[in-house]
């Protein structure tokens, strides 16, 4: 059996195919099924993210695995083989293992460097171990592939190349504007509680967005999410059921969406309807009013300063991160006390702080403005398929970022010098999981000739006790101890050999060789159990119940 993969990606397949071809939860379950219970696969896994389907199968057959796995795909992505094809990708023993260790560093990401396809590759193992679809090589695999990512990111600066598909769309919103400077006065509506939509709301707390609100379908999940970054020290988070989706967008200036609706959940027309509703007015123009020097006032502002809860800015009290509608520009007033003035102080430092950590030197991309003028209403939509109608782009005041302009913004950007240093690690890390994996190989074979050379040993030990019925106890079992370990002596330099040249590029041949030469029947090596394999030394295959009679450590 070997390792096979078929899939496609934002680098193979236009947006618009991607987006048809995505699979829901229901749909990769069917798909594993389907695809273990046809003829040449014996274990499938799929990994399906906003921007790559992949279905990776352990095979007999290399031809009839990929036609096999490219109808599968095409029949329950529901789109035309024929239409599918030109966009697939293929991948083979050592080369899809490098496929997905490269996918699981971030290097095949939208965004090279980022984390969070480490999280898709967990789940879709676990998906497949529910299924019962991932046997020892998926297994295998995948905890690898996990084990490669996790280096990778620990041990190079790949972390510094990318960022989060939602950092980087937020960028894209932004315009070239620094991120918390954008986010500082926006009202936020984020739909969806899932991973993704989990992290956009994270990420957006902690850059002190001015107002947060979590709109899902199951409103239980959005206000365990909204309870969690209040916890965590957010403020103004809110959780709203979807029916209250229409009214959010009329007091909103931002829209993050990443649910798995398989329609539309913001249309061109709800978002027209929206901008409709005339904005709030604006604030009192306070931005120049200052307090007399010496006034209570002016010493209170100066005493918060010096303390850290409001950062000093020329003293402009409308510019103070603490300002808010219709109160005290540097919140003194009886809704805040003393203590939450410190607490929003310290949050907005750590989110100045870690957004200054985090500021990319990407290109802007091209996110569609409609009209090109004052942007309203800014929609990032980071669903596949797509959650907010593209026709959005038309409406004015209206900016759309979506997966297909993050692919533009991408295409572009500068790769980090760690990129280099993560190839060689993914690199050493394929040459040693196929060299552990040729040696697994071969452990049944050699697991069963010593089985073989132990039954030998038993049988003529029995042909003894009936020639010679006058032995003890004692020269009995030294009569087997010392036929044993010929046998032991024998056998170790070659079985050992034999384990180190499996595990070199080309040493599969070498089991087969090893049945052939001492006569093992291919059923009794089959039937080698995983348990019998894990059971056996290590180095020389000889079982641990040998090991622990002759005494040897």
């Amino acid at each position: 059996m070997s390792l096979l993969v078929v899939g496609l990606s934002h680098r193979s397949a236009p947006v618009s195919v991607l987006e048809r071809a995505s699979l829901s939860a229901d749909a990769q379950v069917k798909l594993l099924q389907d695809t273990v219970a046809t003829e040449p696969a014996a274990e499938a896994a799929v990994l399906a993210t906003c921007n790559r389907i992949e279905l990776y199968a352990d095979v007999e057959k290399f031809h009839a695995g990929v036609a096999e796995l490219s109808q599968l795909l095409a029949h329950h992505s529901e789109v035309g083989l024929d239409e599918l094809t030109p966009y697939l990708y293929v991948h083979y023993e050592d080369r899809a293992v490098h496929h997905l260790f490269s996918v699981a560093c971030g290097l095949d990401s939208m965004v090279v460097g980022e984390g969070q396809v480490l999280g898709q590759i967990k789940d879709a193992l676990a998906r497949g171990q529910e299924q019962h679809t991932a046997g020892r090589l998926i297994n295998d695999l995948f905890q690898q592939a996990l084990r490669v990512g996790k280096r990778a990111h620990s041990e190079t600066g790949i972390d510094r190349a990318g960022q989060s598909l939602v950092t980087f769309g937020l960028e894209q919103l932004a315009d070239g504007t620094p991120v918390t400077d954008w986010a500082a006065d926006k009202r936020v509506l984020v739909i969806g509680a899932g991973s993704m939509s989990s992290l956009a709301a994270t990420t957006l707390a902690r850059l002190g967005v001015r107002e947060l609100a979590i709109a899902n379908r199951t409103l239980d999940r959005a206000e365990r999410l909204a309870a969690s970054l209040v916890e965590a020290g957010a403020e103004r988070v809110r959780a709203v059921p979807m029916t209250d989706v229409a009214t959010e967008l009329t007091r909103v200036s931002a829209v993050v969406s990443c649910t798995g609706a398989t329609g539309l959940v913001l249309t061109a027309d709800a978002v027209t309807e929206a901008l409709a509703v005339p904005e709030a007015p604006a604030p009192a123009a306070v931005g120049t009013l200052r307090a007399p020097d010496g006034s209570l006032v002016a010493r209170l502002a100066e005493t918060a300063t010096r303390d850290g809860r409001v950062r000093d800015r020329g003293t402009r009290l409308a510019e103070t991160p603490t300002a808010v509608d219709g109160g005290c520009p540097v919140g003194l007033d009886e809704a805040h006390s003393a203590a939450d003035l410190t607490q929003h102080g310290v949050w907005v430092d750590n989110a100045a702080g870690a957004a200054a950590a985090g500021t990319s030197q990407r290109p802007a991309g091209r996110p569609v403005n409609g009209a090109g003028g004052p942007v309203r209403l800014a929609l990032l939509d980071l669903a596949m398929p797509r959650d907010i109608d593209h026709a959005v782009h038309r409406i004015p005041g209206v900016r759309l970022v979506d997966i297909e302009s993050l692919a533009e913004a991408s295409a572009d950007a500068p790769m980090a010098a760690d990129v280099d240093q993560v190839r060689g690690i993914v690199s050493d890390e394929v040459a040693a999981f196929g060299a552990a994996q040729r040696a697994a190989h071969i452990t049944p074979t050699v697991v069963a000739l010593r089985t073989m050379a132990a039954d030998v040993v038993a049988g003529e030990m029995a042909r003894l006790e009936g020639r010679l019925s006058g032995l003890d106890d004692k020269q009995r079992g030294e009569i087997k101890q010392t036929v044993r370990r010929v046998v032991d002596k024998l056998l170790h330099a070659p079985t050992v050999r034999v384990k180190q040249l499996a595990s070199e590029p080309g040493g599969a041949g070498y089991a087969d060789a090893l049945r052939t030469l001492f006569d093992l029947d291919p059923e009794t090596v089959a039937s080698v159990s995983r348990a019998d394999t894990n059971g056996a030394d290590a180095e020389t295959g000889e079982s641990a119940e040998t090991v622990k009679k002759q005494g040897r450590r």
